[in-house]
C-alpha cells in the first residue's frame, strides 16, 4: 500500500493492498491449495504467474502483514509462507467473490465446485474453514477436531474437486471409446 492512499474508503484501502491481478490468487492458492512454498505457488498456478511477479506480490503481502515467511527446516534455501490472521480474514471476501462468479460468469465445473460448496455452507462453513487455516498457518488448536466424525472443510473441498475431475476424465474416456 502506498504511504498516501487515494482515500480513506475501506474498499479503496483494501484494493490498494490486494487489488492487483495476482495477490488474491496467491492467497487463494495458499488457502485452498495449501501451497506454502515459492515453487509450489509458481508451478501450480493455473493462471501462469511469472516468477518475478510472484516474488513481487509475496513481498507486498509480507509487507502488508497478510502472510509471514519462515525458514523451512527441511531445506536451507527454502522458506514457508503462512497466512496471518489478517490473511485468513480474507476468506469471506474470497468466498463472496466465488459466489458472485458462480452466478454471473461462465465458470468451469471442476474449478467452481469448491465455490458451490462454500456458497451452500455460507458463513458457518467459512468460519469452520478459517479455524482450519488458523491451525495450519498459525499453529492454533482447532476446537472442532474433538467432534466425533469431524471431517475438515479442506478435505471436503479437495474430495469434491477430485470427484469432478475423475468423473470428467471417465466421461472423456468413455466418449473416446
Amino acid at each position: 500500500m502506498t504511504d498516501d492512499p487515494r482515500s480513506g474508503c475501506p474498499i479503496n484501502l483494501t484494493l490498494e493492498v490486494v487489488g492487483d491481478k495476482w495477490s488474491l490468487l496467491i492467497i487463494r492458492d495458499m488457502m485452498f491449495g495449501n501451497r506454502r512454498h515459492f515453487r509450489e505457488l509458481l508451478l501450480h498456478s493455473k493462471e501462469g504467474i511469472s516468477s518475478n511477479i510472484l516474488a513481487d506480490r509475496l513481498k507486498t503481502l509480507l509487507d502488508q502483514g497478510i502472510i509471514t515467511r519462515s525458514d523451512d527446516p527441511s531445506h536451507k534455501q527454502k522458506v514457508t509462507y503462512s497466512l496471518t490472521e489478517k490473511g485468513i480474514g480474507l476468506l469471506p471476501a474470497l468466498a463472496q467473490m466465488s459466489c458472485w462468479g458462480l452466478k454471473f460468469l461462465p465458470v468451469s465445473e471442476e474449478l467452481s465446485i469448491r465455490a458451490e460448496l462454500l456458497a451452500e455452507g455460507g458463513p458457518a462453513l467459512w468460519e469452520e474453514f478459517m479455524d482450519e487455516l488458523r491451525e495450519s498457518h498459525l499453529g492454533q488448536p482447532n476446537p472442532r477436531r474433538a467432534n466425533p466424525g469431524w471431517l475438515s472443510v479442506g478435505t471436503r473441498l479437495r474430495a469434491a474437486y477430485d470427484a469432478v475431475v475423475a468423473r470428467k476424465a471417465a466421461e472423456a474416456l468413455a466418449d473416446a471409446s
